[in-house]
């Protein structure tokens, strides 16, 4: 699947999350925030979460040290989440953006899944 067509089906599944009032209600890692948004928030990191070559855009570094501050666990949530599957994110790479954008707090040594936080 090309990347353009991938990205447009991951949009398209994240207004279907984040409009449907199951995911509205409840509070789980991302808190009341549904994980659609916290997800769409982070748009601007796919192509850095799927290469590690891939220089991280400043857009993406901001949005990630916000979710880190207000709520770590989301962010890991996000990462291992069925719809960053569907994005192509590697985990293993997509927890290496804190680093690569130089987050001071980022929560390093910690587990995200099988990942381990750099």
């Amino acid at each position: 699947m090309k990347s353009n067509a991938r990205v447009s089906i991951v949009a398209l599944f994240l207004v279907v999350l984040v409009g449907s009032k199951a995911f509205v209600d409840g509070a789980g890692e991302c808190g009341k925030t549904p994980i659609g948004s916290a997800a769409s928030s982070l748009l601007p990191c796919l192509s850095a979460a799927r290469n590690v070559k891939v220089k991280v855009p400043r857009l993406c570094c901001s949005k990630v040290n916000a979710l880190i501050k207000s709520s770590p666990k989301c962010l890991c949530a996000v990462l291992l989440s069925p719809l960053a599957k569907l994005g192509g994110i590697n985990p293993a790479i997509a927890v290496t953006i804190p680093k690569r954008c130089n987050i001071k707090n980022r929560q390093a040594g910690k587990k995200c899944g099988k990942y381990t936080i750099p």
